[in-house]
């Protein structure tokens, strides 16, 4: 199932008729239901752009055909259904989800649409205070304290049942397991579970030295993790968690949001940084730009900024939609470039002998996923853009997808710096190298002398485009090949 595959998803919204409009809100909710799915189990099928699409495309719809809504609307719900591998909890105060904005048209009409609902605040010229703070990309997390202890953990699933994680969260040091004593008797913290970029590179290096399941981003890994039916397995996990709203409280906790920061810290908790108040438009064009321009090197992922509005009493009034808090959104960020040190330029060699320039990075995290190496495509490619050891350079992932070196900075390039010189010899069995004229690759002479092309060649022949050889991995017909076990693919005659 993927998004291509609808009926009608090359016409425009406004384009359809009844009936057409019908069949897209159908399948819209079955598909972004099962992307929810695959999203909680930490296995996302789409990008997070390609999702927000759908999320866009059936609100569309919706506003433009009313009386088609589905009960199953994506509008009414929030995450996904508890997953059934833990006990089902339901939650005191709904967790619900903030609305998206990916313009500053849309958070104009954020304002708009406050000031229409609260007569006082009707005049442009009042200003409305409201606390930003960088959006975690983690999984949600519900924490309830009695007597200052905690009790329960859980999982937000579809906002109203998640999933009994208890045992899981306490495993976690950033968790409070007992607050101190002038904490509310009945107080519940929400927040993000996540994994910090330096301890997902640790954990996924020593996940592939296992032999275990390797993580696309920190985001999949924190997922995978919580949600361990074994609390031993999510305690190996380097786990953290920030503190980011409370639910059900014995006690008023604020009058603002910003001193309800200062209030969750005084108990123990960590809260997501930089946090600051703004007032006005351009106040928050200024602040997203900088969490844009600064988002690689906080240490974490995050996939937007949230604004809240500071006056707790003004958030009641205010209150809530179907599935989002109208005090509150969050504003998306695009696409990530970011900029890395390159630390080396390694040759990879294919099993045709093709030699490929690759660029070790020292790891930046670029949309949720944190890149250490990325292909300088040939030659010609680094002879053109002037790539060189040491070079501060632009890293973008191509489609969201492949990373990508962009530019070198050249005034940040050390004075010591010399041009890449392509080595004429491959850099594994030392056999000359030879470039075809009007060829862009350079390629090794060494066939199967060279253990690069043999490995390379080895591991095509028992891949899925070739004999597709279950529970035989790269990694095994490596340790084969190093063993002296297996040399060349082989098929006997029938």
């Amino acid at each position: 199932m993927n998004y291509k595959n609808t009926t009608h998803f090359d016409l425009r919204p406004d384009q359809l008729n009844e009936e057409q409009a019908a069949i897209e809100l159908e399948e819209l909710a079955k598909l972004i239901a099962y992307h929810d799915r695959l999203y909680e189990d930490a296995e996302p099928e789409i990008h997070d752009s390609e999702y927000d699409a759908l999320r866009i495309r059936n609100d569309k719809i919706e506003k433009l055909f009313p009386h088609l809504v589905r009960p199953d609307s994506p509008s009414y719900k929030v995450g996904a259904t508890p997953s059934g591998k833990f006990r089902k909890v339901k939650h005191k105060i709904p967790m619900l989800s903030l609305s998206n904005a990916f313009t500053y048209e849309d958070i104009s009409n954020f304002f708009t649409s406050i000031r229409s609902f609260i007569i006082e605040l009707n005049d442009p010229s009042i200003p409305i205070e409201i606390v930003a703070e960088p959006k975690i990309d983690g999984i949600s997390c519900s924490l309830r304290y009695e007597n200052q202890r905690l009790v329960l953990g859980a999982t937000r699933g579809d906002g109203i049942e998640g999933d009994d994680v208890t045992n899981n969260v306490k495993t976690i040091n950033d968790i409070p397991k007992q607050l101190p004593p002038f904490a509310p008797e009945i107080l519940e913290i929400r927040g993000e579970v996540y994994m910090s970029d330096e301890d997902f590179l640790k954990f996924n290096k020593e996940q592939e030295e296992k032999g275990e399941k390797i993580f696309a981003n920190p985001r999949n890994a924190a997922a995978g993790s919580l949600r361990q039916i074994d609390p031993e397995v999510t305690d190996s996990r380097p786990l953290s968690f920030f503190a980011y709203a409370w639910g059900d409280i014995s006690e008023p906790i604020a009058k603002t949001q910003w001193e309800a920061r200062d209030r969750i810290a005084s108990w123990g908790f960590i809260l997501s940084k930089p946090a600051k108040i703004l007032n006005g438009l351009d106040e928050i064009k200024q602040f997203y730009e900088e969490i844009q321009s600064k988002r690689s090197g906080f240490g974490f992922s995050i996939d937007g900024v949230v604004y809240k509005i500071n006056k707790i009493d003004l958030q009641g009034r205010l209150g809530f939609i179907s599935r989002s808090p109208r005090w509150a959104i969050a504003h998306k960020l695009p696409p990530e470039k970011g900029q890395t040190r390159i630390k080396d330029i390694k040759i990879q060699v294919g099993r045709v002998g093709s030699l490929t320039p690759i660029a070790e990075l020292e790891p930046i995290n670029i949309g949720g996923v944190l890149v250490s190496r990325a292909t300088l495509h040939n030659q010609d490619e680094i002879e053109r853009k002037d790539f060189r050891k040491g070079d501060l350079v632009v890293v973008q992932r191509a489609g969201d997808v492949i990373p990508q070196v962009v530019s070198v900075i050249i005034k940040d390039r050390p004075l010591d710096s010399k041009p890449y010189q392509f080595p004429d010899k491959c850099t594994i069995c030392q056999s000359a190298t030879v470039r075809e004229q009007h060829e862009a690759v350079r390629y090794c002479t060494g066939g199967l002398f060279c253990s690069a092309q043999a490995h390379e060649r080895l591991k095509h022949f028992i891949s899925r485009n070739a004999f597709d050889i279950e529970g035989l991995g790269g990694k095994i017909i490596e340790m084969f090949y190093n063993e002296g076990l297996v040399n060349v693919p082989f098929c006997r005659p029938c």
